[in-house]
C-alpha cells in the first residue's frame, strides 16, 4: 500500500478508535522480517518496544535508492513502521532528505494519541531513516 492510499483512508476515519484499528491493520499487512534481519545493527535505539529496521541501499550519492523492511513486537509501533516504510521505501537519498516525515504523521493526527514513549520511538525510527539516507549520500 502506498502512502497516498494510507492518507486517503485516514481522512475518512474521524474517530481515534477507527484510526487505531486501521493502524494495527497496517502493521499486520507488512511482510514478516526474516530472522536474519533481527540483528543489533538493525535494532532501532530509543524505542521502548523491540523495533528492527533493515535498509538496503542501491547506488550511492543523492541518487542511491533505499529500500526498508522492518518489524516490531508492538502492534501500534508496527503500524507506525508500516506507514514509515510506505513513505520512504523505494525513494532516493535526495527524495528522503526532502520529505517532511513528521508533517505527514501530524497530518494523520497521530501525535495527540501516542504515548510519550511511542512518540519518542517514532522519532527514533524517523532519525534512523534519515541517518541511512545520509549514509547512502556519503557513499
Amino acid at each position: 500500500m502506498d502512502i497516498d492510499e494510507i492518507l486517503d483512508n485516514f481522512s475518512f476515519l474521524e474517530e481515534w478508535d477507527d484510526r487505531y484499528r486501521y493502524l494495527v491493520e497496517l502493521g499486520r499487512d507488512i511482510e514478516p522480517l526474516p530472522e536474519t534481519e533481527r540483528t543489533d545493527t538493525n535494532k532501532v535505539l530509543g524505542c521502548v518496544s523491540q523495533v528492527w529496521l533493515s535498509t538496503s541501499i542501491d547506488g550511492s550519492g543523492d541518487s542511491a535508492t533505499l529500500t526498508f523492511i522492518g518489524d516490531s513486537d508492538a502492534h501500534i509501533v508496527r503500524g507506525l513502521l508500516a506507514i514509515l516504510i510506505a513513505m520512504c521505501s523505494g525513494k532516493t537519498a535526495a527524495e528522503l532528505r526532502a520529505l517532511d516525515l513528521e508533517g505527514t504523521f501530524r497530518t494523520l493526527g497521530l501525535e495527540d494519541h501516542l504515548t510519550p514513549q511511542r512518540a519518542n520511538g517514532l522519532k527514533a525510527m524517523i532519525q534512523r531513516v534519515r541517518a541511512d539516507a545520509e549514509r547512502a549520500r556519503a557513499a
